[in-house]
């Protein structure tokens, strides 16, 4: 009996625990705000912020369809439960990780979520791409994040000219939203409406968006290939095909990134030469007579000589057996014909280093800018007579360059007309150079060309930082030649110390000049150097000049005469307390024996820039001259007036012996 007593108490505890736990959850349900509770007010379409006056309204309807329609809004916005009529006016922002704990850790990781975490205001949060009360699931095709709005989400922030691609410039990928409408992804997906299209998402990711630098990315060197075959199955298969096995040559063990072929953003359509065969191309452009019209109103032949495609004569594309289509890839069997404006070549899909330059080059800003005067790749490299630089018929071997780039900057050319300013006669200048000489007459192909100087791609102007020909790089650029030299300038009075302002300093333009480089010891360059030198040494310039040096050089022109070089040195200049230096104690009597051979350590003691004019260090010159130009000036003065004197007198007796003589005459 007392067992079933137990037993029946056990019961009914058990019957009171569970009304607790239902009592509790009724109390708490009963206190918390209902969707009916919040939609008294956020049903309101006039219902304001009063912090800025924003909309506050929520569609009930949208929000009973969303992925949260079933949910309290509590849920989400927790901070809003209280007991009170009015929650807060400034509610915290939801925290989805709530729930999407998961995704959330992968985004504080990503470009966005640490962009969040050091406060960029641009720095997307959940609700800027799966959107607040009306988030649909990504197979809803009115959702944010349904593959065909993809794009459209991505470049609220990404598209040109937002507020995100101002601010961040450090993003080297441009226009990514108009290359990618362009692409085959982008016509796949906009045009065609193929929802098997690649978007933002796919090749990025949704929520663990990082850096291409990031190892981990999934746009990574390393891991592009993976990404691109999660559509593109059998990549190695297909490309080895494609493109001849050039780069497995090159790297036999190695597939080349995808993107080292097609850009990102800008991934073409391959035409394969299997369906457009050099034959194919030629039905029409092997008749003489094929033209289009021009810019400019004539006509411009679309003929192909193929005796100038000549294999023989050194075209790289034909050595390397390209078809016509791997150039011309922009074909379209939907146009008739299928080239039918298909631009201009794009050669960065197999020189991308060469069109970075370019693109960053004067040449290709001018051509971004849609210049009609910007030289494009086949202006200098020719178009279908594409040859290797070593080649003498190559319009690149150096010994065409100048007349390659005199074709524009030549005076009364297009790029010298519309450069004001600065140095003029450039590629005469450069004839006349030794530089010049060196290549036109005596044919030394090491000799420095236009691109020696300014690179061949990467051409910027003087005033770039980044310019070869800047004046911050000007030596580096002349000592890829000038080695030795430049070792010598190191360690001369020209290097500057640490620390010193190097604008104070000269560089191998500021006594050579740019396009003009003379020879050291011809005699034009030695009439103009003490002009050169005096640009920073003034002083002792205009003392030199004074001395008998500089009145030889004046008066004889100056090739026989010491200049400055003859006792200093020219790029190994050192100071005169240097043991090294050519005016130093132990150097200066071997310095002077260069032209007076019989020099001794007295004759050293001539001080060559000692002049009257300086009263201070030279004294006894000064005491001397002016000594000697009162003696002179006394002498020539008491002569003077002497002789002055005497005039009258000479003249009453010369016309006194004059009557003399007529009275003789007369008696």
């Amino acid at each position: 009996m007392e067992k079933k007593g137990n037993g029946s108490r056990k019961v009914l505890a058990g019957f009171f625990f569970i009304f607790l736990i239902i009592l509790v959850m009724t109390g708490q349900q009963a206190m918390s705000m209902s969707n009916e509770d919040c939609l008294e007010c956020h049903g309101e379409e006039d219902i304001t912020r009063e912090a800025d006056d924003s909309s506050v309204f929520v569609d009930a309807v949208i929000f009973a369809k969303s992925v949260h329609g079933d949910e309290e809004c509590v849920s989400c916005h927790q901070d809003a439960d209280t007991e009170d009529d009015e929650h807060p006016e400034e509610l915290a922002r939801v925290n989805c990780a709530e729930c999407h704990e998961d995704v959330s850790e992968v985004y504080e990781k990503s470009v966005h979520g640490k962009a969040r975490t050091r406060g960029d205001e641009l720095a997307p949060y959940c609700s800027s791409c799966h959107g607040t009360h009306n988030i649909l699931p990504q197979s809803d095709p009115e959702s944010k994040v349904y593959v065909l709005n993809i794009p459209v989400t991505c470049g609220k922030c990404h598209k040109e000219g937002s507020p995100m691609t101002k601010i961040h410039t450090d993003i080297d990928q441009q226009n990514v939203l108009q290359n990618y409408s362009m692409s085959i992804h982008g016509k796949g997906l906009i045009k065609a409406g193929l929802t098997v299209a690649a978007v933002c998402t796919s090749c990025h990711t949704s929520h663990n968006v990082l850096p291409h630098t990031n190892p981990n990315s999934s746009i990574n060197r390393h891991n592009v290939a993976k990404t691109c075959m999660k559509c593109h199955a059998n990549i190695e298969t297909t490309h080895q095909k494609v493109i001849r096995k050039a780069l497995w040559e090159k790297e036999p063990h190695k597939i080349p990134s995808c993107v080292e072929c097609h850009q990102p953003h800008t991934q073409r359509q391959v035409v394969y030469s299997d369906s457009l065969t050099d034959e194919y191309c030629m039905k029409c452009h092997g008749d003489p007579n094929l033209v289009t019209a021009d810019e400019e109103g004539g006509v411009r032949s679309l003929y192909v000589d193929l005796d100038e495609y000549d294999e023989f004569k050194g075209t790289l594309h034909k050595k390397e057996k390209l078809a016509c289509v791997k150039c011309h890839s922009n074909m379209d069997s939907a146009r008739e014909p299928v080239c039918k404006d298909s631009g201009r070549v794009d050669c960065s899909s197999c020189h991308a280093d060469e069109n970075k330059d370019y693109e960053k080059s004067i040449h290709g800003q001018m051509l971004a800018k849609l210049d009609p005067n910007a030289p494009y790749c086949t202006d200098c490299h020719g178009k279908h007579a594409n040859m290797s630089r070593a080649n003498p018929d190559s319009l690149i071997n150096p010994i065409n360059i100048p007349s390659l780039c005199g074709s524009c900057h030549q005076d009364g050319k297009k790029a010298a007309v519309r450069i004001s300013g600065g140095e003029k006669n450039i590629v005469s200048t450069y004839s006349m150079s030794i530089h010049g000489k060196g290549l036109e007459k005596s044919g030394l192909l090491v000799s420095a060309t236009c691109a020696s100087c300014h690179t061949g791609h990467l051409v910027l102007p003087a005033s770039d930082p980044e310019a070869t020909v800047n004046w911050k790089h000007v030596s580096d650029t002349c000592e890829k030649c000038h080695y030795g030299v430049a070792m010598k300038v190191n360690q001369s009075v020209h290097k500057p110390p640490v620390g010193a302002d190097p604008t104070n300093f000269p560089i191998c333009s500021d006594c050579h000049s740019a396009h003009g480089v003379e020879r050291g010891g011809e005699a034009s360059f030695r009439k103009k150097q003490a002009s050169e030198c005096e640009k920073c040494h003034k002083e002792q310039v205009e003392t030199y000049r004074e001395s008998y040096h500089g009145k030889a050089s004046m008066l004889a022109g100056g090739e026989r005469a010491a200049q400055c070089s003859d006792c200093h040195g020219s790029h190994g200049i050192l100071a005169t307390t240097d043991p090294d230096g050519t005016l130093s104690p132990e150097n200066a009597v071997k310095t002077c024996r260069k032209c007076h051979p019989t020099a001794t350590a007295n004759f050293t003691s001539y001080r060559t820039h000692a002049t009257h004019g300086d009263k201070e260090r030279n004294p006894d010159m000064y005491y001397a001259f002016w000594g000697m130009t009162i003696l002179l000036l006394g002498t020539f003065s008491l002569f003077g007036l002497h002789t002055l004197l005497w005039f009258p007198r000479s003249f009453k007796e010369r016309l006194e012996l004059m009557k003399k003589a007529r009275r003789k005459e007369e008696e």
